[in-house]
């Protein structure tokens, strides 16, 4: 991949503190910038995923709500009675 140059403009005083900063942790201020970018655009990848992943998900949650393929409150209260049924059971007999 080759290189390009990126310029912009700063406050002076910023460069400076950035300038100390990334001495201090023995590094370039650009070097510090291509890392910034490189996370940058990692976190806006991820982001992009994780919406693309989401988006998937409610697509199949909608299709099976349409086709009729959903589950009842009351088949849920069932399953959560039994869920904290079965909590309390376990945590009495971690308490003995």
């Amino acid at each position: 991949m080759g290189e390009a140059t990126f310029t912009f403009r700063v406050d002076e005083g910023l460069k400076a503190e950035f300038s100390t900063a990334a001495k201090s942790r023995d590094r370039t201020g650009a070097q510090l910038l291509r890392d910034f970018m490189r996370d940058f655009v990692k976190q806006q990848q991820e982001a992009t995923e994780h919406d693309d992943w989401f988006r998937r998900e409610v697509q199949i949650g909608l299709d099976a709500a349409n086709a009729g393929d959903v589950v009842s409150a009351e088949e849920v209260e069932a399953e959560a009675v039994a869920w904290r049924a079965d909590t309390r059971r376990k945590m009495a007999g971690a308490s003995s």
